[in-house]
């Protein structure tokens, strides 16, 4: 019994470091008044309005909580201030953060943040938006935005190890959603829960079969 006990305990603390694993991915952010919110949906379904400012940053993080947001400016008047708006258009402000050296993949360099007026049709997505500014994108079998203006070169979403993390550049934290367009980090019960209960289930038998084995 002890063997077994201390075996799910090992398991237990094997399941908490590997939760504790990062992702390098593109996030996806709106701009919400002065400040930047992690974005609730992708941006294959989100619909931006004329006037919107969206920001993309590619980074290593663990969740939406530990998300860096995109950097400089952000303001829709700087970004799309000289783009006229036109009837059944809409002007979408992008700004697109490449991230920093130490989040590249191995081998590869991140271009310069940069910022584009995306002048597109009413009804178009976010995605289509980045497409008419930042191409070529890649995206995975299951929709996941891997590259911008073909950066990175390889890779999408991919775990990096726990002690993997972004580089220290004013990080601050975004709201805990874990939607849109990053590594998608379901927010479902953890395999150190299931563990756990597993654990509470084997101690309780055993107290059982002691209780038994002392009426016996």
């Amino acid at each position: 019994m002890f063997a077994l006990l201390s075996g799910l305990l090992l398991v237990l603390g094997m399941s908490g470091q590997a939760q504790a694993a990062a992702y390098r991915y593109w996030s996806f952010w709106e701009r919400d008044g002065s400040a930047w919110a992690y974005a609730t949906q992708g941006p294959s379904t989100a619909r931006p309005t004329d006037g919107a400012v969206q920001g993309f940053r590619f980074a290593v993080s663990r969740d939406s909580a530990d998300a860096v947001q995109p950097r400089g400016a952000a303001d829709f008047a700087s970004i799309c201030g000289d783009t006229a708006a036109r009837g059944g258009e809409k002007r979408v402000a992008l700004v697109i953060d490449f991230g920093t050296a130490a989040d590249a993949p191995e081998g590869e360099t991140p271009p310069a943040a940069r910022t584009a007026c995306a002048r597109v049709p009413d009804d178009a997505t976010t995605a289509e938006a980045l497409a008419s500014v930042a191409k070529p994108l890649r995206y995975d079998t299951n929709a996941l935005l891997c590259a911008i203006g073909g950066y990175p070169g390889k890779g999408c979403g991919e775990a990096v190890g726990s002690d993997a993390g972004s580089a220290s550049d004013g990080r601050t934290d975004a709201p805990g959603s874990s939607a849109g367009g990053a590594a998608e980090e379901e927010s479902g019960p953890s395999v150190g829960l299931f563990v756990g209960a597993g654990l509470v289930a084997v101690l309780g038998a055993a107290a059982v079969w002691r209780a038994r084995r002392r009426r016996g």
